[in-house]
């Protein structure tokens, strides 16, 4: 028996609103975000802390609370601009209405912060810091996200500095912060600027229609592809260097990883068109999975030490 599509106008009401709640919550950033709290929880588990085998559900639920929180926002704020960028989102689409969109980034955001404040201080810290943060990112009047800058700023604060040692300290109950974990800190921090400075490369036209000032407008495309390359390439080659001086990791694992991972963006970025903006789009999907892998590779070297 055949199944039937969520994306199928045959599919039931519940089908399509939770297909719909799926593209809603951005499904990349989703998978970002729940590995980024099963790594930390690995590599603090990896350090001999006691921890129940449960201790990642709560804060995984109010992260991914807060997610959908912000990445709803933003949604709410560029629904002329993704009707042109993005128009498959549901509120482009007229899958949710503007009430629905409001209706679920207040309940997520306020979940989020009631989950964290039953955990720990510090997780309720990360989780305030990165809603307001990404406030200030969507909403006018402030709109940070109209600035290049302020913008990247904002997403690799939130996601290179303040998710990784607010799960941390959460985890560990506190200081000290262990080198490997300033590594990964770092790590995350600049590949997240590459992230942040090529996610608009695919969008250029609602951007230019809207004024949003982004790098890609500023520079054009092939200066800010080889920036972001250029970063990768660094953030690979610093974990490279200083993994035989990391105490607590597999030093071997890490170096001959990340030497793979590193072959493979330069194999990949020899081979996009960027006139092409399927192909765009796909070199960035691949910058995520990339995000993703670190998330994996590291706290592997740190159960292999």
């Amino acid at each position: 028996m055949n199944r039937i599509s969520p994306r199928s106008p045959h599919a039931n009401p519940i089908q399509r609103w939770l297909y719909a709640f799926w593209k809603f919550s951005r499904p990349h950033t989703v998978i970002g975000t729940s590995l980024s709290v099963l790594g930390l929880y690995l590599i603090v588990l990896g350090s001999d802390r006691p921890l129940l085998p449960t201790a990642w559900l709560a804060p995984l639920i109010a992260c991914l609370c807060g997610n959908i929180y912000i990445v709803g926002l933003n949604q709410l704020e560029d629904i002329a601009i993704d009707k042109i960028n993005k128009p498959h989102l549901p509120l482009a689409s007229g899958e949710f209405s503007a009430r629905q969109g409001q209706t679920i980034v207040f309940l997520t955001g306020m979940l989020a912060v009631a989950i964290a404040a039953t955990q720990s201080s510090y997780l309720l810290g990360m989780v305030g810091l990165s809603l307001a943060i990404g406030t200030l990112y969507s909403l006018p009047p402030v709109r940070l996200k109209r600035f290049p800058f302020w913008a990247s700023l904002c997403i690799f604060t939130v996601r290179g500095a303040i998710v990784n040692l607010g799960l941390f300290l959460h985890f560990n109950q506190g200081f000290p912060i262990p080198a490997k974990v300033w590594a990964l800190t770092a790590f995350i921090l600049v590949f997240t600027f590459a992230i942040a400075i090529f996610k608009d490369m695919p969008d250029t036209e609602g951007d230019r229609q809207y004024n949003i000032r982004t790098l890609t407008l500023k520079l054009g495309q092939r200066p800010v592809f080889n920036l972001a390359r250029a970063v990768l390439t660094g953030c690979y080659l610093s974990i490279i260097a200083i993994a035989f001086f990391l105490p607590g990791v597999n030093a071997p694992f890490l170096v001959i990883s990340h030497l793979i991972a590193l072959c493979l963006i330069w194999f990949r970025s020899y081979k996009i068109d960027l006139q092409n903006k399927a192909e765009v789009t796909r070199f960035y999907q691949f910058i995520w999975k990339l995000f993703f892998l670190e998330y994996l590779l590291f706290p592997a070297a740190c159960l292999l030490s």
